[in-house]
């Protein structure tokens, strides 16, 4: 992989032997220092690019509805069609870059973005801009792809997964708040194409960063089998079903929607039918047995805590905005403090990872979480984005120093076992994160419905009209429509709708309460996980140290 690797990219590829190890690659040439800014600018525009494509639909969902004439639920297919995708196609652009070169993938992989960001000025109805997203998600990937190796190609060895790897993981956190920051003034100045104008945009930018700025090519070799080709398509339909029913469950209910459980089922028998195809190759796409082992399992479980208590920001407190009633135009301030946030945090975790303290960059990014959603769990219904500079800025610091260190290592421990198991490590790697994510969204999101529900029933147990303070609530309420509704009875049902908004409007307000809550605790435990993991090491550590000097002094 071109981490640390250097060939010339216009050599033919070489066959790789059954259950071979490719040769290593000559060691890098180093680039010229006032190249080093160059290149991070370029990761971070194609980052940018990339992550563009997705939250600009999640941070106009309801600005969309008006365009298409759509619910909330049939808009939402737009982000389930550019997710399915997505979710797995950067597990084959390994093995294609591997296999056809870095140069060709580039030229590409750009020229696809750009087709598709060009589709989405093209669409006219909400089937059409379904079809199209989901080419969006297919063009996207190989972008992501490029923006790590950009951003790693300008850092010596030594550095490529320390510094590097946390600038990359920091860029790919600017998306998200970038989109909610730009909505505002884009979909006033033309709606709904402004956005993908914005967006064919940055891909000519991107375009023109790739066809001008070269990058470090690994060897070529033959590392595609026929059965790949089959493996992953099994792969791809898994993947993009369970993508589809965690992005949409919660929307049309999990039990409600016969064709949910299709897909899962489909989704189960595409994943099961790939295991039974790989377990027997010698040189599978996928190794299972190096997958599911101990550290890799622990690995992917710290990955999936990381999602979970991200989600915070990305998925409850945005939902929390919208409830309110509050537009972008209104969060812009908040989202650009959080942008701040999350690069501040990923300088400090690089600097922290080019130190022996790398496991205090997970102490602190917990910590920060847990105190961010802890103050977020005070919220009411007068909470505005104001109240939550802070605690936004806390959880945005702690997102962007979680993940570079557990990657990292992920990433040594693969490259140390061959190129093959890179793939493994994408694997591990995609479906925390892609499918971690929507998981993460979809049991957040089903947690606040169920406790609003239940707020709900508990608030309108407490109101009866022959309390004379919800009379008179009532009667409020009912005297602005007085001017245009005489009928005493159908005054006062007015009265009382308004007061079940309001009444709905508090119980979401507890039930995302309910939820910073429940994110606060899981990120305690798993700092305290992690601290008792770390003592459990020093122990384990002192008692070897022990032994040795005891055999040493009796010999």
């Amino acid at each position: 992989m071109s981490l640390a690797e250097s060939a010339n990219d216009n050599v033919a590829p070489k066959p790789v032997e059954q259950a071979a190890q490719p040769q290593p690659s000559p060691a890098p040439q180093s680039l010229a220092p006032a190249k080093l800014p160059i290149y991070i600018v370029a990761s971070a525009l194609l980052f940018l690019t990339q992550g563009l494509g997705m939250n600009l639909v999640n941070a106009n969902i309801y600005q969309l509805q008006g365009s298409f004439s759509a619910t909330t639920n049939e808009i939402s297919w737009l982000s389930a069609a550019y997710m399915a995708p997505y979710a797995s196609l950067s597990i084959a652009l390994f093995k294609i870059r591997t296999q056809y070169g870095l140069r060709r993938f580039a030229e590409l992989g750009i020229i696809c973005f750009v087709v598709a960001a060009a589709l989405n000025l093209l669409v006219t109805d909400l089937h059409s801009a379904i079809v199209v997203r989901a080419i969006s998600g297919m063009a996207a990937a190989p972008l992501l792809t490029l923006g790590f190796l950009y951003m790693l190609e300008p850092f010596p060895p030594e550095r490529k997964l320390t510094v590097g790897i946390s600038f990359a993981l920091t860029c790919t956190l600017f998306a998200s708040p970038v989109a909610r920051i730009i909505s505002p003034s884009l979909l006033q100045f033309g709606g709904y194409n402004a956005l993908y104008m914005f967006e064919m945009g940055l891909a000519l930018i991107a375009f023109a960063i790739i066809y001008t700025l070269p990058l470090t090519a690994p060897p070529r070799a033959v590392v595609i089998q026929r059965l790949d080709i089959l493996s992953y398509l099994l792969l791809a339909i898994g993947f993009g079903c369970l993508a589809v029913v965690l992005t949409l469950g919660r929307l049309y209910w999990w039990f409600e929607a016969p064709w949910l459980g299709v897909l899962l089922a489909i989704c189960v028998g595409s994943l099961a039918l790939m295991l039974a195809i790989e377990l027997p190759r010698a040189n599978p796409l996928i190794d299972f047995r190096w997958v599911l082992s101990g550290p890799n399992l622990r690995m992917a479980g710290v990955l999936l805590l990381f999602r979970f208590v991200s989600s915070e920001q990305s998925s409850s407190a945005a939902s929390f905005y919208q409830q309110l009633g509050l537009l972008n135009d209104q969060t812009v301030t908040l989202y650009a403090i959080i942008l701040v946030a999350s690069l501040l945090g990923g300088l400090l975790c690089a600097a922290l990872m080019t130190t022996r303290y790398v496991e205090t960059a997970h102490v602190l990014a917990l910590a920060l979480i847990a105190g961010g959603a802890y103050m977020d769990s005070q919220s009411t219904s007068l909470t505005r984005p104001e109240q939550m500079y802070l605690s936004q800025a806390m959880v945005a610091a702690g997102a962007a120093m979680f993940l570079p260190p557990v990657m990292a290592r992920g990433f040594k421990s693969a490259m140390a076992r061959g190129t093959p198991f890179i793939v493994n490590f994408l694997a591990i790697f995609t479906f925390t994160q892609s499918i971690g994510s929507l998981f993460a969204s979809a049991v957040l999101g089903t947690f606040v419905t169920i406790r609003e529900k239940f707020h709900s029933n508990v608030l309108v147990e407490q109101i009866l009209l022959q309390d004379p303070i919800v009379a008179q609530r009532v009667s409020q309420l009912a005297s602005s429509y007085s001017k245009v509704i005489t009928d005493k009875t159908l005054l006062n049902a007015e009265g009382l709708a308004l007061l079940g908004q309001q009444v709905t409007r508090e119980a979401f307000v507890l039930a995302y309460n309910d939820s910073f809550l429940v994110i606060c605790y899981v990120a305690l435990l798993g700092l305290a996980l992690i601290l008792l993991h770390q003592l459990w090491l020093r122990v384990v550590e002192w008692g070897t140290t022990r032994q040795v000097g005891i055999t040493a002094a009796q010999s």
